[in-house]
């Protein structure tokens, strides 16, 4: 990955992992945009971009604990589970960091050692 190239991360500030995240981005100088996507929830055409990037699927973005919290059932496709999380961005796993064409959940933050190495 180039230095110059712009990392976002999708954070929580209320999450640990969330800081511990943004922490180690920090600490390595790269140029960062901070989404708070609890605020600026992202679209559902955005969400695909990062199902791509992260190469798994909608369901793999999916904090279960929220997820039953809100008492949601599960969709029976890719497309609605991408609607659910647009609309319920509380339930989408946190932090997930992108550089470039490749993203990571970064729990555990060691998992972001495969985008910058």
């Amino acid at each position: 990955m180039s230095v110059s190239q712009l990392v976002q991360i999708y954070h929580n500030p209320q999450c640990a992992k969330s800081r511990e995240a943004l922490a180690y981005i920090k600490e390595r100088g790269l140029e960062l945009q901070v989404i708070e996507y609890l605020k600026t929830p992202p679209s559902v055409e955005e969400l695909r971009e990062l199902v791509k990037k992260l190469c798994i699927a909608p369901s793999s973005m999916i904090r279960a604990k929220e997820f039953h919290r809100l008492g949601l059932q599960p969709p029976a496709d890719a497309a609605r589970w991408l609607e659910l999380i647009a609309k319920h961005p509380e339930i989408l796993e946190r932090p997930i960091v992108v550089a470039g064409e490749r993203a990571r959940i970064g729990r555990p933050v060691e998992r972001l050692n495969e985008l910058f190495s």
